[in-house]
């Protein structure tokens, strides 16, 4: 511990040799950390299992989730309930999960929410991408199976399943199932109105 003072662990959290946690880190209730951790301020974990060789970066949040061996979390990542990680996953800054299985190399780097879903491994999320996983009444699943790469703003309306090694391109909407080894885009057409700005825009003084 960096400050002993600052650090917060309580009675039945366990955690392993060499592991180095920073100032203002929150360990709560049945909370297991590994060996050769490294948990950074702010960081605040309830309930959850953390594996060997884990980086959690500043300010993350971990509810009854379970991490495999040498993920980076974070900053300001949100793992909620019934996230699993199988391990070497990267869930970065301002990610959230939920109710999701990330199989081994599976990464998320920035600015998305996978809720309800089963990841095979080696998916990439681009940023922006979310699994649309409520309609207002009941919860859906997706499914993305292996060496997908999916690129940013993209939506996948649930229940949906990607076949493996798939692209799916960049401000995309799914709302139907993609096979293996095929390119998945949907957007609209778009249109170029030359000379707009100049007839619309007023002229600056």
């Amino acid at each position: 511990m960096l400050d002993p003072t600052t650090v917060y662990v309580e009675s039945r959290v366990e955690i392993g040799a060499d592991t180095l946690l920073h100032p203002n880190v929150q360990l709560r209730g049945t909370t297991k950390i590994g060996q050769n951790c490294t948990l950074e301020t702010g960081v605040v974990v309830v309930d959850s299992a953390v594996a060997d060789g884990c980086h959690l970066k500043a300010g993350s949040a971990i509810e009854e989730a379970q991490i495999g061996p040498d993920c980076k979390i974070g900053p300001m990542a949100h793992l909620r309930p019934g996230t699993v990680l199988s391990g070497n996953n990267k869930i970065g800054n301002f990610v959230e999960t939920k109710k999701v299985r990330l199989g081994t190399g599976s990464q998320s780097s920035h600015l998305t929410y996978i809720g309800d879903a089963e990841v095979g491994r080696n998916v990439n999320f681009g940023c922006g991408t979310i699994t649309c996983n409520y309609d207002g009444a009941n919860k859906h699943q997706t499914t993305i199976e292996d060496d997908v790469f999916i690129g940013s703003d993209v939506q996948f309306i649930a229940p949906v399943r990607i076949g493996r090694n798939s692209l799916i391109g960049a401000g995309s909407t799914i709302t139907r199932d993609v096979p293996a080894d095929a390119l998945a885009i949907s957007r609209s057409e778009q249109k170029v109105v030359e000379g707009w700005a100049l007839r619309k825009k007023p002229k600056k003084s």
